[in-house]
């Protein structure tokens, strides 16, 4: 069947691959956008745009008429407007959960982390997890997806190989199978119709963080120079961090619980890091890079 989903997050890396997805389906696209701006970067791929920041539940009121299923990938990395981990990931959700429901919405489906109810010490996944609990708690229907991470994550490889070093934390020895936003995507919409209300997912290739590393320094045709920084000098300036900017600092904290862990969950997709490194370098790269 055909659905009328409202995607929350639709200009961001995941989004805007899941509103293509749902599109290509055949599904009807509504996007919930914050400003007019983003608006227009969107009308050409979605069928209906509407504005409303989850952050602020009396512009929400309507944004679920005649919806069927929500899907949201809205949180911060960067912190704006003095927002916190606990403002958007929890409270602008639950916003839009409380909005959804009063709309009857059947189901709503929302990405997390692969590992979170094991990494709640961190702020970032402890608001993630904290909505996933009322989620739960909630009587509408769910899919939580836990990704190990995005292939818009592993660009930060990329952009410390261009200023010449690589810096790893630990051995960089810890595997990952980051994901192509497009294969995540196609799980997202799967699970529309899937009775799955928890998916692992990763993408095709395990790999250890050096070796994402290297993959780094051969898209941009460059030797590899890689420095590794114990962990425990990573945990001493992340709590001096905290102390001056804190969301920077748990931001650090769960940089460097992701590079000291392994973060592995069941393949999918067919899109390899290397060929969207090469891309995001500028050479030319095989289709299966494309973003």
């Amino acid at each position: 069947m055909k659905a009328r989903v409202l995607v929350a997050g639709a200009t961001g890396y995941l989004g805007g691959h899941v509103a293509r997805e749902l599109k290509a389906r055949g599904h009807f696209v509504r996007a919930l956008v914050r400003s007019a701006a983003k608006a227009e970067t969107l009308r050409t791929i979605v069928d209906d745009v509407v504005p409303g920041e989850i952050t602020r539940p009396e512009t929400l009121e309507h944004v679920c008429d005649e919806i069927d299923v929500v899907f949201s990938s809205v949180g911060i990395t960067r912190q704006k407007d003095g927002l916190t981990f606990r403002d958007v990931d929890y409270q602008g959700n639950k916003n839009l959960l409380d909005v959804a429901r009063q709309a009857a919405v059947a189901k709503f489906i929302y990405v997390s982390v692969l590992g979170g109810p094991s990494l709640r010490h961190l702020a970032i996944v402890d608001a993630h997890e904290a909505f996933v609990e009322a989620l739960e708690a909630s009587t509408i229907e769910y899919a939580v997806l836990r990704p190990t991470g995005f292939f818009s994550d592993m660009r930060e490889y990329l952009e410390m190989a261009r200023r010449g070093r690589v810096y790893l934390f630990g051995r960089g020895e810890n595997r990952v199978n980051p994901i192509h936003g497009a294969d995540l995507a196609a799980v997202c919409v799967d699970a529309l119709e899937s009775d799955r209300r928890e998916i692992d997912v990763g993408g095709p290739e395990i790999l250890t963080h050096r070796e994402i590393a290297e993959l780094a320094f051969r898209a941009l045709g460059r030797s590899a120079r890689i420095t590794r920084v114990p962990v425990g000098a990573m945990r001493v300036l992340t709590k001096i961090t905290k102390l001056v900017r804190p969301h920077q600092g748990e931001l650090l904290a769960f940089f460097t619980t992701a590079m000291s862990t392994d973060a592995v969950a069941p393949v999918t997709g067919t899109h390899t890091l290397g060929a969207y490194f090469a891309e995001q370098a500028g050479v030319s790269s095989s289709p299966r890079g494309t973003p």
